[in-house]
């Protein structure tokens, strides 16, 4: 399909990378319709810890497009001083768990001179003065400087209010839509009424829906979405500004003085019924409050105002599937945990190669025939390879 200066773009999500690509789009003349099932950020954006950080162990062009990811957000907040409000980088902590080191972790992330400090207990005062220092591993802390957190329903209206001062049309509340595929070509969508809306590409960003969507295409991707939650608290009297990884909860402010936690253990508890729905067990909230008192200076009694809860998307090997859907021509795909952080990159790069018709470099160890060789030979499609959930945010 040849790309025109300025196509006509469908984007179907109305998440963080639904948004992102909407809103980059259309500053490069593109004409763009972003629709939406329900409201915006209803889904997985509206319930994410959003940590923005390149932590841990990662492959190099992982590490390196989260690396770009964050200095996206950077950029966005020198640009836009109102997003200060929802756009925090005042650092992160994290420790390991009983009978756990963080010392290779430390040694790995400086070794690829990411910015990281080992605080001793003494020095977490200092550094995190919202922390129980009491509580940390006796081996001490990693400090994290560069990191943060975005509270994403408030980046995606500012993205959709970007969007729409550029001309783009913005529709919720449209029930579920599918991409209409006529002879190997995405030629629009289709709204759950039947209302057809033609377009010269087609962007999927339905978040935990994206596997759903393909297979009804045709296409298979590997997927190790489960189902989780997040609690978010009443408001707390304790200013808390650090990002905290602990072995039991993590931690994050909101911009109305609340905060959202979440925990691996916390997810494995939630049940699924038959029929989809979730169910959250009162203990594993009242865990998560109880946890993130201890961890926090003063152990503040703490209060649940809701929880989040709905499916995490996460990628059959846990990194990113991004960019052209083979054999469809004219259909792009966003799906990825992590949305929080590349949400900003992700909408850029994709929007980039919709308009120039050139495949990102940086994108190339993402595309979704990197599964090829795992499916080759099944007449399923299903893939073969013993793919396992890695947890990231």
């Amino acid at each position: 399909m040849t790309t025109s200066p300025s196509p006509s773009v469908v984007v179907i999500g109305g998440g963080i990378l639904g948004a992102s690509t909407a809103a980059h789009l259309s500053r490069s003349g593109a004409q763009v319709t972003l629709v939406t099932a329900g409201a915006l950020a209803d889904g997985a954006s509206g319930r994410s810890i959003a940590w923005l950080n390149s932590s841990g162990a990662r492959t190099p062009e992982y590490h390196y497009l989260r690396l770009i990811a964050m200095e996206r957000y950077r950029t966005w907040r020198l640009r836009r001083p109102e997003s200060a409000s929802y756009l925090r980088f005042d650092g992160a902590l994290k420790w390991a768990g009983p009978d756990e080191s963080f010392r290779e972790t430390f040694a790995f992330e400086r070794s690829g001179g990411y910015d990281a400090l080992w605080l001793s207990r003494e020095d977490v005062a200092r550094f995190a003065p919202d922390v129980d220092v009491d509580a940390v591993a006796d081996e001490g802390a990693i400090y994290n400087p560069a990191e943060g957190w975005v509270n994403l329903p408030d980046l995606i209206a500012a993205l959709i209010a970007e969007a729409e001062s550029a001309g783009a049309r913005v529709l919720t509340g449209v029930g579920e839509a599918r991409v209409d595929v006529q002879d190997g070509v995405a030629m629009g969508v289709v709204l759950a009424d039947g209302t057809r809306l033609a377009a010269d590409r087609v962007v999927l960003a339905t978040g935990p829906a994206v596997p759903a969507h393909l297979a009804a295409l045709g296409v298979t991707v590997p997927d190790a979405t489960p189902a989780a939650f997040v609690l978010f608290t009443d408001p707390v009297d304790l200013e808390v500004r650090t990002v905290l990884n602990t072995p039991r909860v993590a931690v994050r402010p909101t911009p109305d003085g609340r905060l959202v936690l979440d925990a691996d253990w916390a997810e494995k508890s939630v049940l699924v019924g038959d029929d989809g729905s979730i169910t959250v067990p009162e203990e594993s909230v009242q865990g998560l409050l109880d946890e993130a008192s201890r961890v926090l200076a003063g152990n503040p009694t703490l209060t649940a105002s809701r929880v989040g809860a709905g499916f995490k998307p996460i990628p059959g090997d846990g990194e990113p599937v991004v960019g052209a859907v083979p054999g469809i021509d004219g259909l792009s795909v966003l799906f990825t945990h992590s949305g929080a952080t590349l949400g900003l990159i992700l909408g850029e790069l994709v929007a980039e190669e919709i308009i120039t018709g050139a495949p990102s470099p940086v994108l190339s160890a993402f595309r979704l025939d990197r599964f090829a060789a795992e499916t080759e030979g099944r007449s399923d499609g299903v893939a073969t390879g013993a793919w396992e959930p890695v947890a990231q945010q």
